[in-house]
């Protein structure tokens, strides 16, 4: 089994980041109900100086990184209802630079399930790392989609029909005890390449007003995506203090019902929500126990399949630069990129990493047409 020790890149130019990390200190926050700019414990400061414009207006698409796009395509259609929206084979520089890999030729399917939308990358030169086999819930290169589900017992069951690789032991019903997540019910699987997902159903009263609607559809849309950090303060201080993200609902979970679902013996998580204008939501996940979930690779890069790509819709991708080394974020592309072709539907783009390793692409859309 491989672990994190082993999830290095040979040496070898292929597949090598164009630039260096940015060095950038990572400052801690408190609990997310204080304010941003009240003085924290030790004379530390949540806020960090950002201009009006620096605020995510939404949340775009999330990207996963795929090893056979086609199976990949199969499995989402067929498993989960999403439908295929377009298909694009992208290369040149523009595109190394903006994704950190020198002499990338990728193939991008978008596809969609109701209002939101997920980007199905293949690398077809250079290929990346595989998942490490031996991931756990808790490791800190770990995320997910949450997709909606009009009825659980029946989507668990379609899973089970196409033969899905189990992440939890079944589904959970977390408990009434925990008034933020209590009745919601819900569970893990993986796709073909070892990525975690997850189906959710919300009771009445809890999730957004839209899962709530009548539906003749089993696979509804994605609510969020998760995101398991090492501290939820230092991730506030981009995501809220930054980028502008407003904080819509936290709770810590623990019990039988969570250890089950994320299968990790003693979990309790601190899990914070967080919304832009419109799109999925982000949501921290926060081990406080069990703590020994481990870091992602310092040379993570886009073509290793352990790579998400969360896309983040702003105004001017070059006001975010300084805003995000301050919150601890590391850029990836040498500033902002423009694209003239805008083949993947955006204009301009800025790829960083955050104080977890999670890779954000933060993109300007092209000026609406008169």
């Amino acid at each position: 089994m491989r672990s994190v020790a082993t999830f290095s890149r040979a040496a070898g130019t292929a597949g090598r980041s164009l630039l260096a990390p940015v060095p950038a200190a990572i400052l801690g926050l408190a609990v997310v109900v204080f304010a941003p700019g009240i003085p924290l414990a030790g004379g530390r400061e949540a806020s960090v100086a950002r201009s009006p414009q620096s605020v995510v207006q939404a949340v775009e698409a999330i990207g996963i990184t795929v090893a056979d796009l086609d199976r990949s395509v199969g499995f989402f259609s067929r498993v989960l209802d999403f439908e295929k929206v377009s298909d694009r084979e992208i290369a040149g520089g523009d595109y190394e630079r903006l994704e950190g890999v020198f002499g990338l030729r990728m193939r991008v399917v978008r596809m969609r399930l109701g209002d939101e939308a997920i980007d199905l990358t293949e690398y077809l030169v250079p290929k990346g790392r595989q998942v490490p086999v031996d991931s756990r819930s808790n490791d800190r290169w770990f995320q997910h989609i949450a997709i909606i589900v009009s009825d659980m017992d029946r989507a668990y069951a379609q899973l089970r029909q196409f033969g899905v690789e189990h992440a939890s032991s079944g589904p959970q019903r977390l408990p009434d005890w925990n008034p933020s997540a209590g009745g919601i019910r819900a569970f893990y699987f993986k796709d073909p390449d070892g990525h975690p997902l997850e189906i959710l159903e919300f009771p009445e009263g809890k999730g957004d007003a839209k899962w709530h609607r009548k539906s003749d559809r089993l696979f509804l849309g994605i609510d969020h995506t998760a995101i398991v950090v090492k501290d939820t303060g230092s991730s506030l201080r981009l995501y809220r203090d930054a980028l502008g993200m407003r904080v819509s609902g936290e709770s810590e979970n623990y019990g039988t019902e969570q250890e089950h679902l994320n299968n990790v013996f003693g979990a309790r998580l601190r899990i914070t929500s967080l919304r832009a204008g419109s799109g999925p939501g982000i949501e921290f996940l926060e081990y406080l126990a069990p703590t020994d979930g481990r870091p992602a690779p310092g040379d993570a890069q886009a073509n290793d399949l352990a790579s998400w790509q969360t896309r983040l819709v702003v105004k001017d991708v070059s006001v975010e630069e300084t805003p995000l080394r301050a919150a601890g974020g590391r850029l990836v592309s040498p500033g902002r990129i423009g694209l003239e072709g805008g083949e993947l539907g955006f204009r301009a783009g800025l790829q960083a990493r955050d104080p977890d390793g999670h890779a954000l692409l933060l993109i300007e859309l092209p000026e609406p047409r008169n």
